[in-house]
């Protein structure tokens, strides 16, 4: 089932969207402890299944052929994998986790890929149908913020942890910080730039737009205007790490950061919070509170990135920006009249299908 025609990635989602919607019932649920109403497991899963498909059985597309080459060079028996692990050095848990693979489904790339695109939208789906207003909503924005291509599809290592993580959520929210440090313990094996999330975790603690959070707008203001006199000190501390040619690379040398548009477009959660800062004040709720922090950590970075690195700190943002997808449905449904609420919810649908366009006709010409 692989995806040809990316089209169908907007027509399912429509299509598949409005059925499910309005042909299966939903259900009320506690969800910290009040009464939700909720997608169905059953509609939550066929919603997402065409999704983990396409990913699972997925064309050339982004780094998909160098995850093929490196399934290939994959030994297969566990007495080979202290040599293997000799030879791959950086982010070990990977190498780990393919020779584990290879000894139970042989040399079948594609079960790897799928199992891992199985993975990977079975901790978003449960997270966002248990803490979205809006599951469909929260999906809509995944896909069409080029979140889904750019990491179901590519850059499947780091969004193996970024996905593990953000099934913590829970445990971030209850502040059981020992369990989600282990869990990103874990997964650093697997892609070390998940270390940036245990600082994280209890940074975006407390009320929404906090001191914190002024810190961390502050910290972004100044990274944005000494950018040229932090990168020889980023340099110096990352000198004896598996990453000491970061900034001097050329893919870093050479980037020139990532483009104006994609700061703004995931950077707007972030405006609308502060917009809309008394009504987040007066609700309190501990999710929307750690989703707002996290989405001025997001636009914090990308900010950073547009002046910096699009490559490498442009990729950091993925471990923040998830939970802005369960932000903006909130934020459209209680900051705004019932009325207004539709139309803004109209303008979001067509701007980010805009987005979606520019991505996927200018960026990457697939379309």
């Amino acid at each position: 089932m692989t995806l040809t025609n990316y089209w169908w990635l907007l027509i399912w989602m429509f299509t598949g969207g409005l059925f499910f919607t309005l042909g299966i019932p939903k259900q009320q649920e506690i969800v910290m402890g009040k009464k939700e109403v909720r997608w169905s497991p059953v509609a939550s899963a066929l919603f997402v299944l065409p999704y983990i498909l396409w990913a699972g059985f997925r064309s050339n597309f982004g780094d998909t052929p160098a995850y093929s080459r490196m399934y290939d060079l994959v030994p297969s028996t566990i007495g080979q994998i202290p040599e293997y692990l000799a030879d791959n050095s950086k982010d070990k848990g990977f190498s780990v986790l393919l020779v584990l693979f290879k000894m139970v489904f042989g040399n079948s790339k594609w079960i790897f890929f799928l199992i891992v695109a199985i993975f990977q939208m079975t901790c978003l789906v449960v997270v966002y149908r248990k803490y979205s207003e809006d599951l469909w909503t929260s999906i809509f924005l995944f896909i069409v913020s080029s979140d889904y291509l750019s990491w179901m599809h590519n850059g499947i290592r780091q969004f193996i942890a970024a996905t593990a993580i953000f099934a913590c959520f829970g445990l971030i929210i209850k502040k059981k910080y020992v369990p989600a440090i282990c869990v990103i313990l874990l997964v650093s094996t697997i892609h070390a730039s998940a270390l940036i999330m245990i600082p994280v975790i209890f940074i975006v603690q407390g009320r929404a737009l906090n001191s914190k959070s002024i810190l961390i707008i502050a910290c972004a203001v100044i990274g944005i205007i000494f950018v040229d006199q932090l990168t020889p000190i980023l340099n110096d501390m990352l000198a004896d790490t598996q990453y000491s040619d970061l900034v001097t690379n050329e893919l870093w040398t050479n980037d020139n950061g990532t483009n104006i548009i994609r700061v703004l477009v995931y950077s707007m959660p972030a405006i609308l919070s502060i917009l809309g800062k008394k009504y987040i004040d007066e609700e309190n709720d501990p999710v929307i509170n750690i989703c707002v922090n996290c989405s001025l950590i997001t636009a914090g970075i990308y900010a950073v990135s547009a002046v910096s690195s699009g490559i490498y700190i442009g990729r950091l943002p993925i471990y923040t920006s998830l939970y802005s997808y369960i932000l903006l449905p909130w934020l459209i449904n209680h900051i705004f009249t019932k009325d207004s609420a539709r139309f803004v919810r109209v303008v979001m649908i067509i701007a980010y299908l805009g987005f979606f366009y520019f991505q996927m006709h200018f960026a990457w010409t697939l379309v």
